[in-house]
């Protein structure tokens, strides 16, 4: 599977571009603030139905335009598949395949599998643990529409249980009957992602340490650690127990939406004791283990997106990324960098063909 070409209106900084693509290594190469990696975020826009950078997706229609249309030739499976994602301000979002809108924007999701690493992901180890659960559950769900569906499905139920424990807070009442109904809809659901959490991570993790272990050689040990209540405790006898604890607070605090991944390095937190070489060492593993599960899982290799990843690692590192690119059987990869020279190194190193877009 690899995209032929874009076509950009009023995407970002965009206001009307077409790019065609090499089947296998795309590199854009310009100064800070010119756009580079706006064409990566359209190449995921086309994959995931939204930005990777920008969630408010009017905020992604050039200034001054009323919308934006973004449009993908895809070569898959010996077909074409034309993807077309648009929008009007003040209207609502559009995702066309061959010229069919889909009813339910997550019928979408895996049809083009796809991995992106970038300066963003740094908030994987910084932030709160809803990304780690929203990265998790974005590789399950590539491909396991049954998965995605049980995510939807539970957070429409939390949404719902948390509106009743506020409307019984506001209206200081409380009902047993109807609570119960939610605490054993929530239980069922939950019980599943988490069975289904725990089995991926095992899947997932050695893959990850095999990765780190290269990019690194061999100099430090790094752990991903699965945090949850559902480990020691039944979620109905959480939701249950803490039944009081939620009164109050108004909202759920037990369940499988609580869950984390702690990331460590050699036993410590790598976000207090790792450098910032070691931090994005371990962000490009993580991401180089999704890319293999996604490939094992789909038979097809992924599209990758390297968005700036060759800044803060020194030579060693760059070189054991390199080289894992090169030994490993990957399917079509766009690069965006700042440095022109250090890219034309790279991809020619790469054995491939490849293509340099200077913007």
């Amino acid at each position: 599977m690899y995209l032929k070409t874009l076509n950009l209106i009023n995407y970002k900084n965009f206001k009307n571009q077409t790019f065609e693509f090499n089947s296998k290594v795309n590199c854009f190469v310009g100064s800070n603030g010119i756009g580079k990696t706006n064409i990566l975020d359209a190449i995921y826009l086309l994959s995931f139905g939204k930005s990777y950078f920008n969630p408010i997706a009017s905020q992604n229609i050039k200034h001054g335009e009323d919308f934006f249309v973004v449009d993908g030739r895809y070569s898959k499976d010996s077909k074409e598949e034309k993807i077309i994602v648009s929008l009007k301000r003040g209207g609502k979002k559009v995702i066309k395949r061959n010229s069919k809108s889909y009813n339910r924007f997550s019928d979408h999701i895996g049809l083009l599998p796809l991995v992106i690493i970038s300066p963003v992901d740094r908030d994987l180890i910084t932030e709160g643990s809803d990304l780690r659960r929203k990265f998790i559950d974005g590789v399950i769900s590539q491909n396991d529409k049954i998965y995605l569906d049980q995510i939807i499905r539970y957070n429409k139920v939390l949404f719902q249980r948390n509106s009743l424990l506020k409307q019984f807070y506001l209206s200081r009442t409380f009902d047993h009957d109807t609570i119960d109904i939610y605490n054993e809809q929530l239980s069922k659901i939950g019980n599943l992602i988490f069975n289904k959490r725990k089995e991926f991570l095992e899947l997932f993790s050695p893959i990850f340490f095999e990765k780190y272990s290269i990019i690194s050689n061999n100099k430090e040990k790094v752990n991903l650690n699965y945090k949850s209540q559902l480990k020691n405790h039944r979620l109905q006898d959480l939701l249950t127990s803490n039944i009081e604890k939620d009164k109050v607070l108004q909202y759920t605090s037990v369940g499988t939406h609580k869950d984390d991944i702690e990331f460590m390095i050699e036993n410590y937190p790598v976000k207090k004791f790792g450098s910032q070489g070691q931090q994005k060492s371990f962000l490009i593993a993580l991401k180089l283990a999704q890319y293999e599960v996604l490939k094992t899982k789909s038979g097809t290799s992924p599209i990758l997106l390297l968005d700036d990843i060759f800044d803060k690692l020194d030579s060693k590192r760059v070189k054991q990324i390199i080289k894992m690119v090169n030994d490993s059987n990957f399917g079509q990869l766009f690069i965006s960098d700042t440095d022109a020279k250090r890219t034309e190194n790279v991809v020619k190193s790469s054995h491939e063909n490849y293509e340099i877009f200077k913007l």
